[in-house]
């Protein structure tokens, strides 16, 4: 059975850490053409088009947005795949989409009916997705297994960069919602255009380290436990702010708002240490499964934690605590996921069928935090959330990885 190649500075197949920079701005180019969109700049456009609907508004234009997400995740995934099959390559693609999203911002500008707001959220989410598909694809193509680890912890700035740029757009004083718009569209083309310009190189072909049946059967495992983390992430997410209201000391709106803003902003930065780190590690051992089965479990003991607390600091240790273990997952994840995909040919394709459980979790977590949150208590829906994300790292269990180099 062939096994993965440990990567050595001699390794030519390597790419310079430049280019792994290059890359993870990129992505983080692509995460603020939408996150800032929801986070900020929808809630105040429903709120200025609607009225007393805006949350009505909100719901059925977040539902539409998320649909248009997943269908533009797997159509440019697959477009990427027949430019890369006639020697076109990806990158033309990350072009489209900046140019989609400054057109879609400037749509967004102009709408003042629902009908336009729709349509305008619509579009930024196909022209994000044009960006982000053929990205991630290209990670699969340029960048080798043993550096995939590393790669994905770098994918954790994506987060802070993309809260980071919302809050300075709020605070810009004297701004327009056209002028913060068109800031916005600069800065994910001042991102993107550096890895959109930068020289194609594939990754010469090797022979698949186990074979294509058992790569399949890894995938689907992987697929499911990812989809558990990230609906107990998104059910997280749901009631947060809620939840550490409801802590002593208690607080007004404001201040809670304020607090729990701060607080995600330590939970963005506090795991990127970790994921570079132990991405590094899992490249030079050959190995995920293990991580991925530690992150698990740090993740559910920090839910755990945070549904037992009786105090707002034992609550945000566990919520930090949870915030490591799920970026560290997450990261070495997609690592593990780009290594295992069956076929050069369909790696968009793949890819796509990935960010499902980026996106379904959305309907999923929404689900389970209606069902399991209480009145008053929290504790029933975080010990859910945590059985849910422990049940994912068990699930990792059933993978198939080749041992690592020297060994079997």
């Amino acid at each position: 059975m062939t096994v993965p190649r440990p990567f050595t500075p001699a390794d030519t197949s390597a790419r310079h850490w430049r280019f792994l920079l290059l890359f993870a701005l990129a992505n983080a180019g692509g995460t603020i053409g939408y996150l800032p969109l929801f986070t900020v700049f929808l809630p105040m456009k429903v709120e200025a088009v609607a009225g007393v609907d805006r949350l009505n508004l909100f719901t059925l234009v977040a539902l539409i947005g998320t649909l248009a997400a997943i269908g533009a995740n797997l159509g440019f995934g697959w477009l990427s795949d027949r430019s890369v099959a006639r020697g076109h390559g990806r990158r033309r693609w990350l072009l489209l989409g900046i140019v989609g999203l400054a057109l879609s911002y400037a749509l967004f500008a102009r709408a003042t009916s629902p009908l336009g707001v729709l349509l305008a959220v619509v579009a930024v989410q196909c022209a994000a997705n044009a960006v982000l598909a053929p990205l991630l694809a290209l990670m699969a193509d340029e960048i080798p297994d043993a550096q995939k680890g590393f790669t994905g912890g770098l994918l954790a700035l994506a987060n802070p960069i993309g809260a980071a740029t919302a809050w300075a757009l709020v605070k810009l004083p004297g701004l327009s919602e056209t002028g913060r718009l068109c800031l916005l569209s600069l800065a994910i083309a001042l991102l993107i255009v550096p890895l959109a310009f930068s020289t194609a190189r594939r990754l010469p072909t090797h022979a698949a380290p186990i074979p294509r049946a058992v790569a399949r059967r890894n995938l689907a495992v992987a697929w499911i436990a990812r989809l558990l983390l990230q609906s107990a992430g998104n059910g997280l997410t749901l009631y947060l702010y809620y939840y550490f209201a409801d802590l002593p000391p208690r607080q007004a709106a404001i201040d809670a708002a304020d607090f729990v803003s701060r607080t995600l902003v330590l939970a963005y930065l506090l795991p990127l240490p970790c994921t570079l780190l132990l991405g590094r590690l899992s490249d030079r051992i050959g190995r995920r499964k293990p991580f991925l089965l530690g992150a698990a479990a740090v993740t559910a003991g920090g839910l755990a934690v945070m549904a037992l607390a009786a105090t707002r600091p034992v609550a945000v240790a566990g919520f930090l605590v949870y915030g490591v273990g799920a970026q560290v997952f997450m990261a070495l994840h997609g690592a593990f996921w780009m290594q295992e995909l069956p076929s050069e040919r369909h790696r968009g394709r793949d890819l796509g069928i990935l960010n499902l459980t980026n996106t379904l979790p959305a309907l999923i977590g929404t689900a389970v935090a209606w069902l399991a949150a209480m009145p008053g208590s929290f504790a029933p829906l975080l010990f859910l959330l945590s059985g849910l994300t422990f049940a994912g790292g068990l699930v990792m269990l059933m993978v198939r990885e080749p041992a690592p180099a020297g060994q079997g």
